[in-house]
């Protein structure tokens, strides 16, 4: 086998023929993970003027990351056997709908309830295009393609950290963070027309029982790797849901630098995706092995070492190389655990990724009311360092080789 069907455990697949598919195909596919990722992250850039204007803390308004993750980890893998055989472009479309309503919501709510109910739309939609895009890349391309197909669709994720959340920062810094919430729904009907005219009709393969969803997750090579997400994913968003007011207070960062430092952050997370997917390619456990190590140094350090602007844009960059391959990392180790169970296994790796944010967003809120920002980044790393040992001793696909 090929790496590349290796890496779907499908050899015989080959994109749909017909109208559509191909890499202006995928590109599209990107883009709106690329907008489910800037919608679900939009707070963090925003987090202490949404908490002044709505009256709640910095550790309440978290809680707008909490509740979309909470939402999104239940209804991928609802959604995906509720779908059937249902056209996945059409399912795509109306998904990216969804999410456009979320952050028009967002930007209206006069109150922190409708702001939570704002977020759990934006969930719903978010929970449904993870399921369903992370393994549309073996419908797309030829076989020798897929694997940088899929890093390229996971690329939208750390685009929108690069792109995404830096610009609407910027924008809420110069406008207000409700004209950046409404500038990420105007962006999000665009997607949709995209998807329309770029993609093939997507029958499902195969219908998608939860039952079989929740069967695959006891494989011992898939079990493991949702253990290192749960960590690792647990661990970032801990500390990176309140990475502007660790900025601030341990760093001194103004309100005007930071938008320029999370910009750092994501370059860093678009050259760590491609990076990680050349590597997980080759061996899945030596990437997230790698990754777990960087990503729970790098933590540690900015309390410890404190310092200049600059010193927290040099820690910002490596953090963001390393968290920038752990989706790709991630998918990888899975879908070659899960053979052709594709989307059943995306369905569980979005549902388990989302889980794990709402997890990190509540405990760093938890953490950072009570013992301040820098316990944030000390338990980040800790969980971090966990995750490092699960990847490192846990059964691999293949027989436990990575």
């Amino acid at each position: 086998m090929t790496q590349s069907q290796q890496l779907t455990g499908a050899a015989h697949d080959r994109p749909p023929r017909g109208r559509g598919g191909g890499w202006p195909a995928v590109v599209a596919v990107a883009a709106a993970t690329f907008m489910v990722v800037t919608s679900e992250m939009l707070p963090v850039g925003l987090l202490t003027p949404i908490g002044g204007a709505l009256g709640v803390t910095e550790g309440t308004a978290g809680l707008t990351l909490t509740v979309t993750g909470v939402v999104g980890a239940v209804s991928a893998p609802l959604l995906t056997p509720a779908l059937g055989r249902l056209d996945r472009r059409a399912v795509l479309c109306a998904l990216m709908a969804v999410l456009a309503a979320g952050n028009l919501l967002s930007a209206w709510s006069p109150h922190f309830a409708v702001m939570v109910a704002a977020r759990v739309l934006v969930g719903v939609g978010m929970g449904g295009v993870w399921a369903v895009a992370a393994g549309l890349a073996v419908r797309l391309v030829p076989g020798r393609s897929v694997g940088p197909a899929t890093s390229l669709v996971f690329g939208g994720i750390s685009v929108a950290s690069v792109l995404g959340v830096p610009a609407g920062t910027y924008l809420g810094e110069l406008a207000g963070w409700r004209i950046a919430f409404a500038a990420a729904a105007a962006v999000s009907l665009v997607v949709p027309a995209a998807l329309a005219v770029l993609l093939p009709r997507l029958p499902a393969d195969q219908e998608v029982r939860l039952g079989g969803v929740l069967r695959l997750g006891a494989r011992p090579p898939v079990a493991t790797g949702l253990g290192v997400v749960t960590l690792l994913v647990i661990g970032h968003f801990a500390a990176y849901t309140y990475v502007r007011p660790a900025l601030e207070r341990i760093f001194a960062a103004e309100a005007s630098e930071i938008g320029t430092l999370l910009l750092v952050y994501g370059v860093a997370g678009v050259l760590g995706n491609f990076a990680a997917g050349a590597g997980a390619a080759r061996s899945p456990r030596g990437a997230l092995v790698v990754i777990c190590l960087v990503l729970a140094a790098t933590v540690w350090l900015m309390p410890l070492v404190g310092g200049s602007v600059s010193t927290a844009a040099v820690l910002l960059a490596v953090w963001g190389l390393a968290y920038g391959g752990v989706s790709v990392a991630a998918q990888t180790w899975l879908l070659r655990a899960a053979g052709e169970a594709r989307e059943a296994v995306s369905a569980l790796f979005a549902g388990v990724f989302n889980g794990a944010i709402a997890a990190g967003a509540f405990t760093g809120g938890l953490v950072a009311d009570g013992a301040g920002v820098r316990a944030v980044l000390y338990v980040g790393g800790a969980l971090a360092a966990v995750a490092l040992a699960v990847a490192a001793l846990g059964r691999a696909p293949g027989g436990g080789r990575g």
